[in-house]
């Protein structure tokens, strides 16, 4: 007797809890963080399926390097890269559709789960075999104080955490230090960008020994030009990596790119 009414008792708080799961869905039902639609009780994340089937992927051929769209040999995005910038890839283009907005939702929206679906399509991504065998750790792309306060979270770190299981490679948040604020870099041309975040970025103390001789891989939410992604290179490459590649989400296309 007392062996069933301790399943009667579990039954109906079984009961209570998807009754009350499925008033706060009525209720509350979840919208989608790009378009606004509402998300289909199936659906996992808080982007919906045909969102994320509207991402734009960046176009073939590419570069094996660089990973961005080319109809020649010689590849004019390599050219931002240094000798130690091995590869880069990136899931989308981040124009002004379904792949910004995505972009936007996480990085200024507050919607920092987003970085769980974008992370799983990161992690899909295709890779030249040596950095799949030797990436190390995944940096993300450190936030000045100020922002990380504004915004409650840094979009790079939650898709590097979001990251790092899928690819079974740890993240490492206390190897890259900001030395300084920056300004935006959204208005900036590209020249001002290289000037804006020049020796903004630098290794920390203790990070040489992580670093000396490792493959290790940047994570960011979007790059444009990559100047950003460069400056924190220059610092790891400095303080001993031998081997830096960058992974983001989005990609802003530059002139005369096929979208």
């Amino acid at each position: 007797m007392e062996v069933s009414s301790i399943a009667e008792g579990f039954r109906l708080k079984m009961w209570v809890h998807v009754g009350l799961a499925a008033l706060a869905d009525l209720v509350l039902p979840m919208a989608c963080a790009s378009c606004g639609r509402v998300i289909d009780h199936n659906e996992r994340g808080i982007v919906c399926g045909r969102c994320w089937a509207r991402l734009r992927l960046l176009p073939s051929p590419r570069c094996e390097r660089c990973g961005h769209p080319t109809n020649c040999r010689a590849c004019r995005w390599c050219a931002n890269l240094a000798p130690y910038v091995r590869a880069v890839r990136s899931v989308c283009w981040a124009t002004v559709d379904t792949g910004q907005r995505i972009a936007h939702a996480l990085k200024y929206e507050g919607w920092w789960r987003v970085a769980e679906g974008a992370a799983e399509r990161m992690a899909r991504l295709d890779w030249p075999p040596d950095v799949i065998d030797e990436r190390a750790a995944l940096i993300p792309v450190p936030l000045a104080a100020s922002r990380q306060r504004q915004r409650g979270y840094n979009q790079s770190e939650c898709l590097a955490r979001a990251l790092a299981p899928l690819w079974k490679v740890p993240m490492r948040t206390d190897v890259l230090l900001r030395s300084r604020a920056t300004e935006t870099q959204t208005r900036l041309t590209p020249e001002e960008r290289v000037r804006n975040v020049h020796g903004a970025f630098s290794a920390s103390v203790g990070a040489r020994t992580m670093l000396r001789g490792a493959h290790v891989v940047l994570v960011d939410d979007v790059v444009t030009t990559a100047a950003t992604l460069n400056s924190c290179a220059a610092a790891l490459h400095e303080a001993g990596a031998r081997i830096v590649s960058y992974v983001t989400f989005g990609r802003a296309p530059a002139i005369g790119d096929r979208l």
